[in-house]
């Protein structure tokens, strides 16, 4: 596999350094709201690189944070009158329910910032001890000019990023570079911890380097996160984690592109924010994991209720794929004949397809190009009659891909519950048609299309398909 390492700006081959374990760590969310779907893009796209990495056969340790100590948390706590820990606790359940409605399979450790203020504690009493750090009045700085390869992720030298910093009025840092490892208490009501500097609690960017130590060791292969973490969040990172354990940090890094709406950067003051909540009461999990993963993760991409539209249809010719399919497996019977296994080998370009796009660079667009096209294959091969091995087989090939892109994982089979309402009209429709009385059959079509039903006649009998909604929490 190839991936695009943001450290090298190119195109590398991807060799972990133990062949055992793949060790990836990604940047969670801070957890004082539900999360955006700017947010929603990194947890798609990582999530599906490790189920693509695991169907590979790769064995890997997957971890992402929740950052529970935050500016915008204790903002969020003072507005509703509420303890910071309350705020985090109830975000951190939320994020769980929209992550699962993506299809986001949980980290191996998702590990938070209170439950390893020890560790960061230590973290920076030893960057202190190396000279890579000080302390002004319970503030503790990092030096990063004592760190020789400081912007080499985000590929800026010193001079431009001095320029470009300031400091603020209540900073007391030696220089505009420097940034937090430790905060002073400001208030008393504020949440904070003992340490060596006083009471304080850590600053952000400590943070993952400590959890991903703990977690993944001095050195990982992957570490990966949205593209506006690159500087500062990632590059600070890098410096302390390098500073602090005297070896490379991680070998390689991916950042995913921004997502814009309706052609402009999404802001809460243009009222063009959306949470995934709010899409989610619209559209379905999956329709929005489909828009998520239909461009390349490295460029933009544009948020519209058209493109949603688009992302959903598509999702359904999937799923109509899929349904058929099941309904031929229940339904059908016949061994497999010796055009159906011909069929089914030569479905194997299909794999080939979808595997050289997801080695190339994670390319999900072209990953899902292939499903479609083997898609286009299964239904020329139902129009002729198919025996029901010849489904199962075909089902099993589509479900693989799926699986891997996080699609058709509620599971949803042909409806057997159906309204005895809904049944009566069924059986008045097969009655219309007997009779060759097909207008009072198609008007009975239209009347179940507007209850979301529709029927699809096929040699093995009625098929009864139910229409996917939102997700409405």
């Amino acid at each position: 596999m190839k991936i695009y390492n943001t450290l090298t700006r190119s195109k590398e081959d991807f060799i972990p350094a133990d062949s055992s374990e793949i060790k990836i760590y990604v940047c969670g969310p801070t957890v004082y709201n539900y999360f955006h779907i700017g947010n929603a893009r990194p947890f798609v796209v990582f999530d599906t690189l490790r189920k693509y990495l695991q169907y590979r056969g790769e064995k890997v340790r997957f971890v992402q944070n929740f950052t529970d100590v935050d500016d915008k948390i204790i903002n969020k706590a003072k507005e509703e009158g509420v303890s910071a820990s309350e705020i985090s606790e109830k975000y951190i359940e939320e994020y769980y329910k929209d992550a699962e409605a993506l299809n986001v399979a949980r980290a191996d450790f998702h590990p938070k910032v209170t439950e390893n203020i020890d560790e960061i504690i230590k973290f920076v009493k030893d960057l202190i001890a190396k000279g890579y750090a000080y302390e002004v009045d319970g503030d503790v700085y990092f030096s990063a000019r004592k760190f020789k390869d400081y912007g080499k992720l985000s590929k800026q030298n010193i001079e431009d990023l001095e320029s470009g910093a300031r400091i603020m009025v209540e900073e007391k840092k030696k220089d505009p570079l420097d940034f937090a490892l430790w905060k002073a208490r400001k208030q008393d009501d504020e949440i904070a911890w003992e340490s060596p500097w006083g009471m304080g609690r850590p600053g952000w960017h400590i943070e993952c380097s400590t959890m991903s130590k703990k977690y993944l060791g001095d050195t990982i292969d992957l570490h990966a996160g949205g593209q506006d973490l690159t500087f500062p969040h990632h590059e600070n990172e890098v410096a302390q984690s390098e500073a602090h354990n005297g070896k490379p940090f991680a070998k390689y890094w991916m950042h995913n592109g921004y997502i814009t709406i309706d052609n402009e950067k999404m802001s809460k003051s243009k009222g063009n924010f959306f949470t995934v909540r709010d899409i989610l009461r619209s559209y379905s999990g999956e329709d929005i994991r489909f828009f998520l993963l239909s461009g390349h993760y490295r460029n933009p991409i544009n948020f519209s209720d058209e493109l949603m539209e688009q992302a959903k249809n598509s999702l359904e010719r999937i799923r109509n794929a899929s349904l058929n399919l099941k309904h031929l497996i229940k339904n059908g019977s016949g061994t497999i004949t010796e055009e159906e296994k011909k069929k089914i080998k030569d479905m194997d370009k299909y794999r080939q397809m979808f595997i050289s796009a997801m080695d190339d660079d994670l390319n999900t667009a072209d990953g899902i190009t292939a499903v479609f096209e083997l898609i286009t294959e299964i239904n020329t091969a139902l129009k002729q009659a198919a025996s029901r091995e010849f489904a199962e087989k075909c089902l099993e090939t589509l479900m693989e891909f799926c699986n891997v892109l996080g699609f058709l994982q509620d599971g949803q089979e042909e409806d057997d519950a159906i309204d005895p309402e809904i049944e009566k009209l069924i059986e008045e429709r097969r009655l219309a048609r007997q009779k060759k009385d097909f207008a009072r059959a198609d008007e009975i079509r239209d009347m179940l299309k507007a209850k979301g039903i529709t029927l699809k006649d096929t040699p093995q009998g009625v098929q009864i398909i139910k229409e996917q909604g939102g997700n409405d929490h």
